[in-house]
Parts: structure tokens; C-alpha cells; sequence
């Protein structure tokens, strides 16, 4: 397939959100596509495509997530320049996707996943439990502020959004005295030490799919098909097929509190879920494993299980 590789003057065209993990993580696919084929940078075209979720008027008032649409806030406009033909692959972070993908669009490429955990990020205190009571933590996370508030009802919670210099100036404002970020992408800025300490997945179960990047493409395109197929980590393709197949059973996204982590122990995937009430008043948690190769069917069984836990009005919230 040498002949039918991008070139500096005919590049393939990489869409992105245009934050710096977002442009890091398009980064991050760049290299290894070259790394994989022998190629120049020049042979790929980063494209920043500006999405919904990234309306700064939206961002700058903390206009909540949830408030202006659950599915596809970081994502539609990427996949429409995806579907017409104005980028090649789309770069996401996986715990921003939908379960479902439109017609025309296959996600089947995930890279080597990063760390999984939660970051506490505080200029004063170094973990929850130091936390006073009735201190205010900011988070734009519907998953984080119901875990948050089931394990310290007393906290008030804001809505914290914005890239990772927006919500550290509002903590050097006041505004909040600790936030949350993904440990995934501060690894992946450098940025490490913003975190005053990961946590553990014991204390908060992470979001589905958390610390993972996809890369969707056309399913027409064979030769991107090919090239994706290169640095596509399996191992990591098996964890988030659990993952999201417990999200799609109980018909979450992004922006419902909805937490889950399979890990991987030989042929053997253990897989941990948890539903929450927004408010943080009910939680629901549980487990199973079985063989990595069942995640998908391990993943449903969970879900189903969870939800006859919590009774047929746990969701009512929803509308």
C-alpha cells in the first residue's frame, strides 16, 4: 500500500476539538501513524474543528452540559466534517462519544489507554477528606457531583467549566477551593504535578471510557481502515467495549452519573459499575468478570443487574 499513503502534498486530514489535550491527543495519533508508516509529519494536517460544547459564551457564564444537550457536544461537528469528506479520521477522547455512531461512521481504532483515575485539585487541600465542611468544589462533571455529594452530602458544588488554565484561575479566584480533572490528560500535557493526588477508583469510579482516545473514520475509506488498523491497542479495545456496553444499556452519555472501569488480568476482564441520583441521595454498585472476549455481553449483564437494583423510578430524573 505504499502508493496509496498520505503525502506532504496530499496529507491525511486529522479533526480535532482545539484545546490542548484535544490538540495533544491529535498529536499523540499523528506520531504514531507516521512512527507506524515511516512518514514525515508533513504527511498529516491537523484540523481544528470549533464544537458545541466549546461555545465560549457557554464556557465562560458555566452554562451546564447538561442544559444544552446530553449527546454529541464534542463531537457532531467533527463527525459532520468527517461524513463530508473534510477530514479523514476524527481524534476524540472516548469518554466524550456516544454509544452510537451515525450511518457512515465506524469507531473500531483506540490507542494505548493512559491513567484512569480522577485528579483532586486543590491550592489548599490535599485530598476530599480535608476538605471543611460546606467548602464549595466546582465541577462541570454530573458523574463527579453525584459521587462527590453521596460521600460528603455537606459540600456545595458549582458548575466548573472551561480548559484546564480557565478552571485553575477560577480556583486562584475563589470561586472554588478544589475541582477535578482526569489524571489522563494532565499525563498527557506534562502536567502531572496540578494534581494534589490521583484517586482511587475504590473512592470515585471513573467515567466510562475515561483516559482512552478514539479515532473514528469513514467505513468506506479501506486504505484509512488499513492505517488505523496499525496502532489500534487491543487490549484497550476490549476494556471500553465492556465499558460501553454497560453505558449503552442503561442508555447514558457523557453527561449522566454513570461511572465504570474494566480491567484486563490475563483472559479474564473484571468489570465495576455504579449509578448515582444527581443529587448524590442513591447509589448503586457492582461487579463481575468473565472472559475478556464476552465484555460486551459481561457489560449488559451489569447494567441490567444495577438497574433492577435501583428499582424502575431510579432514572425518573431523566424526563
Amino acid at each position: 500500500m505504499t502508493d496509496t499513503l498520505p503525502t506532504p502534498s496530499a496529507p491525511l486530514r486529522i479533526g480535532t476539538r482545539g484545546s490542548p489535550l484535544a490538540l495533544a491527543q491529535a498529536h499523540e495519533t499523528r506520531d504514531r501513524l507516521a512512527a507506524a508508516f515511516g512518514l514525515a509529519q508533513a504527511a498529516f494536517a491537523i484540523v481544528v474543528i470549533k464544537t458545541t460544547g466549546d461555545d465560549r459564551t457557554l464556557i465562560d457564564k458555566d452554562v451546564p452540559l447538561k442544559t444544552i444537550g446530553n449527546k454529541g457536544l464534542f463531537t457532531k461537528e467533527i463527525e459532520d466534517q468527517l461524513l463530508d469528506g473534510g477530514i479523514d479520521i476524527a481524534v476524540h477522547s472516548m469518554k466524550d462519544m456516544p454509544t452510537l455512531q451515525p450511518a457512515g461512521l465506524r469507531l473500531d481504532c483506540y490507542l494505548p489507554r493512559e491513567d484512569t483515575r480522577d485528579a483532586f485539585v486543590s491550592p489548599q487541600h490535599a485530598a476530599i477528606a480535608d476538605l471543611p465542611q460546606g467548602a464549595t468544589v466546582g465541577t462541570s462533571s454530573l458523574r463527579r457531583r453525584a459521587q462527590l455529594l453521596h460521600r460528603r452530602p455537606d459540600l456545595r458544588v458549582v458548575e466548573f467549566r472551561g480548559n484546564l488554565q480557565t478552571r485553575l484561575k477560577k480556583l486562584d479566584d475563589g470561586v472554588a477551593s478544589a475541582t477535578f480533572l482526569a489524571m489522563a490528560g494532565l499525563r498527557r500535557m506534562g502536567l502531572t504535578e496540578v494534581a494534589r493526588a490521583p484517586i482511587a477508583p475504590e473512592d470515585m469510579l471513573p467515567a466510562v471510557a475515561q483516559g482512552a482516545i478514539g479515532i473514528e473514520r469513514r467505513e468506506d475509506d479501506a486504505r484509512t481502515a488499513r492505517m488505523l488498523a496499525a496502532i489500534h491497542d487491543g487490549a484497550t479495545g476490549l476494556r471500553l467495549t465492556a465499558e460501553r456496553a454497560f453505558l449503552a444499556e442503561l442508555d447514558g452519555s457523557c453527561e449522566t452519573p454513570i461511572a465504570a472501569l474494566a480491567e484486563l488480568d490475563g483472559p479474564t476482564l473484571r468489570l465495576r459499575g455504579e449509578i448515582l441520583r444527581p443529587d448524590g441521595s442513591e447509589a448503586h454498585g457492582a461487579e463481575t468478570a468473565g472472559p475478556a472476549a464476552e465484555g460486551a455481553s459481561l457489560g449488559r449483564s451489569l447494567a441490567r443487574r444495577l438497574r433492577d437494583r435501583a428499582g424502575p423510578g431510579f432514572f425518573d430524573w431523566r424526563g
